[in-house]
């Protein structure tokens, strides 16, 4: 059964820079697609960014996009989101999730970590 771990969340100033790390264990997720959701208090969980297993194809939502980048590092088993000029409405708990469906990463994800808590202060 494979495991997904993240670490790197923490309390950054608006402006500011953070960097979240996903780790997987247990299992072989290199033909994996994965990637990101958050929750906000009070809001639904919502996709955040993807890639593909193979780091070719990446995608994120539309009010991330040019802030936030996922990349992989396959040898690591590793899943990072570099996340820049950060908004307090980014605060949310951010979870890591791994499907094989890349196409369908939003909607179904097989596996999910426990989520690392962002809190962006203004």
């Amino acid at each position: 059964q494979a495991q997904l771990v993240e670490s790197g969340g923490g309390l950054v100033q608006a402006g500011g820079s953070l960097r979240l790390s996903c780790a997987a264990s247990g299992g072989t997720l290199g033909s994996y697609s994965m990637g990101w959701f958050r929750q906000a208090p009070g809001k639904e969980r919502e996709f955040v960014a993807k890639i593909s297993w193979s780091g070719d194809l990446t995608s994120c939502a539309g009010s991330v996009k040019g802030r936030f980048t996922v990349s992989r590092d396959s040898s690591k088993n590793t899943v990072y989101l570099q996340m820049n000029s950060l908004k307090p409405e980014d605060t949310a708990v951010y979870y890591c999730a791994a499907t094989l469906d890349y196409s369908s990463f939003e909607r179904r994800p097989r596996y999910w970590g426990q989520g690392t808590q962002v809190t962006v202060s203004s």
